[in-house]
């Protein structure tokens, strides 16, 4: 039985605005993350919302037909994880339109077939990441509080949120309640400045931003968002990237070094541009960069929120927005393994153009780095 009733709405993370050439030189975005199901509740499936993409902008799905691996549904040989090839469909209300990725369980004769229990009905459950299918080392089956999940598109959604779905005996799915901190990239390729006469392009320069959840205003006093540590490993490569290569184990993968040992992020209402994190902002990629690979691995803030405004306040007086200590860092989120495949014929924009994007990306660069102190207990 396919989607019988499924809630449409959903809470929304906002990934930033990137620049209009943002698709410029981009030929795919590929995305490949293990997520951890720890809302306490078992879920029945997975939804990917790609706002601002139609379904013809997905170009790729973790799991789907002719990209090496199985597709069936199940454990083991037959499926990379337990719900199968996804369904893409796409909606539109007006000026909003986007696509759904949805990975589900069908119900049949009052049963559903598959399901991903919650960390808490199986206890203590820890993973280095990308283990969350069948080929990633774990003893993956019924009993795996996680799952993995990926998509490729043709350029950035406006837009990207996660949820679990949750399904009832009558076989409704809604993704009420599962939405899931776990921010995806936007990504932004910027040419370089037109070269010398005689001479040619030289190589763009690729951002990375990634930003905390949107906090939700419910109480009179502005309320901070949610906290998330992130450590972000990166590395370039002179051959394009396939979505399948972006689990750990791969040798493409471990070429990553770090980048940003820890970063705490977190969304001040009264900042807009704070809560985001740029990686890339100031070199050019190398002459022969084909693609780029980063990882961004994600944890809860372990400390506590203050109880007015909710700002995060460390438990470990070592601890700083970039270094976690201690018990201020939570539980493993999950990880993105995200890649960029460039098309180097990139065009060149004219001098005033570039120097307009290079102002504009410079004020994101330094709204990234303000940030409201903290105070720290002891």
């Amino acid at each position: 039985m396919f989607l019988k009733s499924f809630v449409t709405r959903s809470v929304l993370l906002t990934f930033g605005i990137v620049p209009a050439v943002a698709s410029a030189g981009v030929i795919g975005i590929l995305g490949n993350f293990d997520v951890i199901n720890d809302t306490g509740k078992t879920a029945y499936g997975f939804e990917i919302d790609l706002q601002g993409l139609h379904a013809s902008d997905v170009t790729d799905v973790f799991g789907g037909p002719g990209r090496g691996f199985p597709t069936g549904r199940g454990f083991g040989i037959g499926s990379v994880e337990r719900y199968g090839a996804p369904s893409i469909l796409e909606y539109g209300n007006g000026a909003i339109f986007g696509t759904k990725v949805t990975y589900f369980a069908t119900f049949a004769a009052g049963v559903w077939d598959y399901t991903t229990p919650s960390t808490q009905a199986v206890g203590h459950f820890a993973t280095p990441g990308d283990n969350c299918w069948s080929g990633g080392g774990l003893s993956y089956g019924a009993n795996t509080p996680c799952d993995h999940f990926g998509v490729g598109t043709r350029a950035n959604a406006t837009k990207t949120s996660y949820s679990w779905l949750y399904g009832d005996s009558a076989g409704n799915l809604t993704n009420t309640g599962g939405a899931v901190s776990l921010p995806a990239p936007a990504w932004s390729v910027i040419p370089s400045p037109p070269p010398a006469p005689g001479l040619p392009p030289a190589p763009p320069l690729v951002v990375a931003q990634i930003q905390a959840p949107v906090p939700v205003q419910d109480k009179p006093e502005p309320q901070w968002g949610e906290a998330i540590w992130v450590k972000v490993f990166t590395t370039e490569l002179d051959k394009a990237v396939a979505l399948e290569e972006l689990v750990v184990g791969n040798p493409k993968v471990q070429q990553a070094t770090t980048e940003t040992e820890w970063q705490l992020l977190q969304k001040d209402p009264g900042n807009p541009l704070s809560g985001q994190l740029e990686s890339g902002y100031g070199a050019p990629v190398g002459p022969n960069a084909a693609s780029i690979l980063r990882r961004y691995e994600f944890y809860r803030f372990g400390g506590t929120y203050d109880p007015t405004d909710h700002h995060a306040v460390f438990a470990d007086p070592l601890s700083t927005d970039s270094n976690a200590v201690g018990d201020d860092i939570g539980n493993y989120i999950g990880a993105q393994n995200a890649g960029l495949n460039l098309d180097m014929a990139v065009p060149v924009p004219e001098p005033e153009t570039y120097a307009m994007l290079l102002v504009g990306l410079a004020m994101l660069g330094v709204g990234a780095r303000r940030r409201k102190q903290q105070p720290i207990s002891a």
